[in-house]
């Protein structure tokens, strides 16, 4: 079990750091594939299932620092929040912008609808992207604490 548990946090470093290198280079061409979004959901189902291992490990007893736990937890709860920035990107570009709706974006010229609809996948790319780097950190660390 113990094995599978670094198979998958290596797994999970290693998704997660796809995503950074994938999202950063979809951030700066203003664009959003679908396989960084299929990457992403990976790396987040990844991250966990790396959590779930090592809760089981630890409540079959095995010993490890507290350290190791908060550094294992931790990227569940950056995956959520970055998911929950990620929700309200597009409302974040639309205040800025004055706009009180989705529906007052209909009536803009196309051109700016294009404009702003890259803006909104250009800050969530941005978002998740963020958020792998930090993951990657963290797992990192859990890693460094694993004793």
């Amino acid at each position: 079990m113990k094995q599978v548990h670094l198979v998958v946090g290596v797994l999970a470093i290693g998704l997660n750091a796809g995503v950074l290198v994938f999202g950063g280079w979809e951030w700066w061409r203003v664009r959003s594939d679908r396989q960084f979004w299929w990457l992403l959901r990976a790396a987040q189902l990844v991250v966990v299932m790396e959590a779930a291992l090592g809760g089981i490990l630890v409540a079959l007893g095995h010993k490890v620092s507290s350290l190791h736990i908060l550094y294992g937890v931790l990227p569940v709860l950056v995956a959520v929040i970055a998911e929950a920035l990620r929700a309200s990107s597009a409302q974040m570009v639309l205040d800025a912008r004055g706009l009180p709706s989705s529906e007052a974006v209909r009536e803009l010229p196309e051109d700016e609808q294009q404009t702003l609809v890259a803006t909104i996948m250009q800050r969530e790319v941005g978002v998740m992207a963020l958020a792998a780097l930090v993951i990657v950190v963290l797992l990192l660390r859990a890693a460094q604490t694993a004793g």
